[in-house]
C-alpha cells in the first residue's frame, strides 16, 4: 500500500507565476498565482469558484492552454491535474517576444 507522502514525492517547481483559468460552462476568465507547477498538475491560487472534479483550462506562459480538473481545494488554493502531461521548465523560461525589426539599421546617405 502506497502511502500519500510516497505519491507526492514528484518533481515540482516552486515558483510564482500569473496565468488564466477558465472553469467549463462559466464564461469568466479568472487571473489566479501558479505557486507549484510539475509535468502532471499545478498548485494555483485565486478567487476562483472551483469544487472538486471541476473540468478547467489554464493559460500557463509559453505552454498555453492545458486542460485539467480540479483535485482538490483548500480555501483559496487548488489543485489541478493535467490530462496531459507538460513541460515545466518551459513556463520558467523568459517569454520569448520575436523582433519584426530590421536585424541592420538602414542605410542613410546624406543628401
Amino acid at each position: 500500500m502506497s502511502s500519500s507522502v510516497e505519491t507526492r514525492q514528484v518533481n515540482r517547481d516552486s515558483l510564482f507565476l500569473l496565468a488564466q483559468l477558465r472553469v467549463d460552462g462559466q464564461e469568466t476568465v479568472h487571473r489566479i498565482k501558479v505557486r507549484n507547477l510539475s509535468a502532471g498538475g499545478m498548485m494555483a491560487e485565486g478567487d476562483a469558484k472551483v469544487l472538486r472534479g471541476a473540468l478547467v483550462s489554464v493559460d500557463l506562459r509559453n505552454i498555453g492552454w492545458i486542460e485539467g480538473s480540479v483535485a482538490w481545494k483548500q480555501d483559496d488554493r487548488f489543485g489541478i491535474a493535467f490530462v496531459d502531461e507538460i513541460d515545466p521548465k518551459k513556463a520558467r523560461a523568459p517569454v520569448t517576444i520575436k523582433n519584426t525589426a530590421p536585424t541592420t539599421a538602414p542605410n542613410m546617405r546624406k543628401i
